[in-house]
């Protein structure tokens, strides 16, 4: 049997670009979302906890020649196009290039941009590939075949992630930009209608009022997360580190506990809990300026963590608004060391993966 013919979408985007947007994230409790973490130990209730930010990366759908594809970002130099039937899954830009041929399509430019920091432990290109589900599935729909719901996106997203990086990837990023606001996540790899169970902490309101009890930054040194998931999981499947991550995975479901109920002293002395676990268990995430950060946090009362793999990346803090707003000043100053390092002026997004209509992009 012959493969379906390919669909060119170019008339289609030259009369309607389509415009997406999805929430990148901070964590507690990362990694547990692998499967090689969070399977065998099911028993525990592995969870991550994952706070969306209104820093978004958007992705646009563009007419392009009809047989090939283009994609271009505003946080590289360089873009990429080919011919549809070669276009490499394993570039800087592979997984959008295997997004597009699960969708069988040609024809388009995918342009993203991003008001994070790129490779800065947020969850970015996760995010930016849940944007390209949501353009694609927009443009599949509108011709006429089966709809996506959002469980459906972030299926899709995560597995060709997953698939593409040798299964070091995690649920939780796509997660946070599917549904945005701030959630714990209990990891069920064994069941076969769901991989996860959400459980949104805090309503809108107190959405609002968590965004004062936290500050983020950027340390200025990127990072590549897959690369410190690999050392992760190897020791954790040699049982090196396995005692380590189980009490982390304890504290993680106490803060979930005390931020529902707003108790932001009992919640950062989780976060600086989490931390002390994490330097012995995983050391390699702890930079010097991420001790800087996190030590004059402390100092203030307030906990710190790395957000993602660590290793470079963003970290962010917790505490009483007073304590947080002397952090900042403090935090300021320790990230002029660093010529890119930097405060991220941010609030927690309710919102996750949607369509930005004309009027709304200008």
């Amino acid at each position: 049997m012959s493969n379906p013919a390919a669909i060119c979408i170019n008339k289609f985007l030259d009369r309607n670009p389509i415009k997406t947007s999805a929430p990148c994230r901070i964590d507690s409790g990362g990694t547990w979302d692998i499967k090689a973490f969070a399977l065998p130990l099911e028993h525990i209730n592995p969870s991550t906890i994952n706070i969306a930010l209104n820093l978004r990366t958007s992705v646009t759908l563009l007419p392009y020649k009809s047989g090939w594809v283009k994609i271009s970002s505003d946080n590289f130099d360089s873009s990429e196009s080919y011919q549809a039937s070669s276009t490499p899954f394993n570039s800087q830009f592979g997984i959008f290039f295997a997004l597009i041929s699960f969708y069988n399509f040609h024809g388009l430019e995918l342009f993203i941009e991003s008001t994070s920091p790129v490779k800065a432990g947020l969850g970015g290109s996760s995010t930016a590939a849940v944007a390209a589900v949501k353009a694609l599935s927009v443009v599949n729909e509108d011709m006429g075949r089966k709809p996506v719901n959002d469980n459906d996106i972030l299926y899709i997203s995560y597995q060709m992630e997953d698939a593409l990086n040798g299964g070091m990837c995690g649920l939780q990023d796509q997660g946070a930009a599917v549904f945005g606001g701030i959630n714990k996540w209990s990891w069920s790899y064994s069941n076969r209608e769901t991989s996860f169970y959400r459980e949104p902490i805090l309503a809108k309101d107190k959405q609002k009022e968590l965004s004062r009890h936290i500050l983020v930054a950027y340390s200025g040194k990127t990072h590549i997360s897959h690369r410190t998931n690999k050392t992760w999981v190897e020791n954790f499947l040699a049982g090196r580190t396995r005692s380590g991550w189980i009490e982390a995975n304890e504290i993680v479901n106490s803060l979930a506990d005390n931020l529902k109920s707003g108790n932001w002293k009992e919640a950062s002395r989780d976060l600086m809990k989490e931390v002390a676990i994490r330097k012995d268990i995983t050391p390699e995430a702890f930079t010097p300026m991420a001790n800087s950060l996190i030590q004059e946090a402390e100092n203030y009362g307030c906990g710190a963590r790395f957000s993602g793999a660590g290793g470079g990346g963003s970290l962010w803090a917790l505490g009483d608004t007073e304590d947080i707003n002397r952090l900042k000043t403090s935090w300021v100053k320790i990230l002029q060391k660093n010529q890119e390092g930097k405060i991220l002026e941010c609030s927690i997004d309710s919102s996750g993966v949607k369509q930005i209509t004309q009027e709304e992009s200008g």
